[in-house]
């Protein structure tokens, strides 16, 4: 009778992952959108402007994964709590993420602009590439801060289950993104015409309204007037930190996304080995991919937030019901998505001004995407908001360094520098790892050791004194 309650949807659980998965879904598209903006303007410009703007974007990129990684252990250890009911741990998990999150952004900015051509000179040894790179990445370093700032904040407020909130600063930053970019980038209403320097300040502007949009919202949904606070008391000011639990998951995701970081780049460096034509190619398709994982993305967050707050119940039968179905949902999304991408490739190239060869090359790799974009969608939903739910980031860690170190980067070396092969097929064959993360991942789901209930402890008991 249990397992048969169990197989039934969960009442308004199609409305809750809505909830939380549209305004993600929505918000990422629009960043996305930062990105597809500054490629197609700059895109008029040539390829050298496209590839160097691109690869700039690998180095940040970096960073944004890094940053991702401090978000989700913030998402896990916030759910689990607020499935607890422990104001006061909450709290103290934002904090602790947000700080650790504006020091690497910290960190980034001077690096970067500091030494931006050597950092460009690591993906490619064409001064075009690396002057246009250079100017952007210097300029754009400049919106690390916030842009970690803004992403650790609409991880609490999703938490909250407030996910519209980012979305409304993300399209208000989006539309004021790209309309810089006209002004600046062509010169426009009296301005002198800037290039790439404009995509770069639009980029600038635009992520400090949208942090800045993302704190007034923080302040008046969460932390205006005194009614948080003297909840918190009810739990104990004495509650002592879980640094070591905190340890051991930030660590394994940190070390996981700076390395699967690096293995990105390893990919880009091979694009590059290929050539500008194949660079570029491979640098018009990632808007694309970042549109569609960004449609998909929402899935993984409201995995993430729903079977963390259920784990921190300790329904771990409902937990494992609600993350296959999740799973469902992401497959039937990302056919739907691949499709669309198979049919209308050959028109997004056209978009651009580039040479025939980057069109046909580009239009060949997104076939390749279309054909693996299910797989990728499934490793996000599972490897990224369920499996990591509980806590357990080590086995996240494991399966990714095999995928990536293991399969990746060796099949990327072989097919680009021993065998040779065009770009797409380079692409194809790298991303069996992908295929090689789902099965390895379908098998620890199913053993359901990821499944694991945080615990909060106290210094000495809390007594009310009159």
């Amino acid at each position: 009778m249990k397992t048969q309650q169990l197989a039934k949807p969960a009442p308004g659980f199609f409305g809750s992952v809505c909830g939380i998965a549209v305004p993600v879904a929505l918000q990422s598209m629009l960043q996305s959108s930062f990105a597809m903006v500054d490629q197609v303007m700059i895109g008029q410009l040539g390829s050298a402007g496209v590839a160097g703007v691109g690869t700039a974007g690998k180095f940040s990129y970096i960073l944004s994964v890094v940053v991702s990684a401090i978000g989700a252990v913030a998402g896990i250890m916030i759910s689990q709590y607020i499935g607890q009911k422990n104001e006061r741990e909450v709290e103290r998990s934002f904090l602790i993420n947000l700080t650790a999150a504006m020091g690497i952004a910290a960190i980034f900015t001077l690096v970067c602009m500091c030494f931006s051509r050597n950092i460009l000179g690591l993906y490619t040894s064409d001064n075009r590439i690396i002057e246009t790179g250079a100017e952007y990445l210097t300029i754009t370093a400049a919106a690390f801060l916030p842009s970690a700032g803004a992403a650790l904040g609409s991880v609490m407020l999703r938490c909250m289950e407030k996910a519209a909130l980012p979305l409304y600063a993300s399209i208000l930053s989006a539309v004021l993104n790209t309309l810089l970019n006209y002004i600046l980038i062509f010169g426009k209403i009296g301005i002198k015409p800037m290039g790439v320097s404009g995509a770069a300040t639009a980029t600038v502007i635009s992520q400090w309204v949208n942090m800045a949009m993302i704190v007034m919202m923080l302040y008046c949904n969460r932390y205006r007037g005194q009614e948080k606070y003297r909840k918190r008391k009810e739990y104990g000011e004495r509650a002592v930190f879980q640094w070591k639990q905190y340890g051991a998951i930030l660590f394994p995701l940190l070390i996981c996304e700076f390395m699967w970081s690096l293995g990105e780049n390893s990919y880009a460096a091979v694009y590059g080995h290929l050539g500008l034509a194949s660079s570029a190619a491979m640098i018009l398709n990632n808007p694309v991919q970042g549109m569609v994982t960004g449609a998909l993305c929402g899935l993984s967050q409201a995995a993430g937030v729903m079977i963390g707050k259920r784990l921190g119940k300790g329904q771990s039968e409902e937990a494992y019901e609600e993350s296959k179905r999740l799973m469902l949902y992401g497959l039937a999304g990302s056919l739907i998505l691949s499709a669309l991408v198979a049919f209308g490739r050959l028109f997004y190239v056209e978009i651009y001004q580039v040479e025939e060869e980057v069109k046909v090359l580009a239009a060949k790799s997104l076939m390749v995407y279309a054909v693996l974009a299910p797989v990728k969608v499934e490793n996000m939903i599972l490897g990224g908001g369920i499996l990591r739910s509980g806590g357990k980031t080590k086995y996240i860690m494991a399966i990714d360094l095999a995928g990536t170190w293991v399969f990746g980067v060796p099949l990327a070396l072989i097919s680009g520098f021993v065998l040779d092969f065009p770009v797409y097929w380079v692409y194809f064959i790298l991303s069996m790892e992908e295929c090689v993360r789902l099965g390895i991942s379908l098998l620890l789901f199913r053993k359901r050791k990821w499944m694991h209930q945080f615990t909060t402890f106290v210094d000495s008991p809390i007594t009310n004194s009159p």
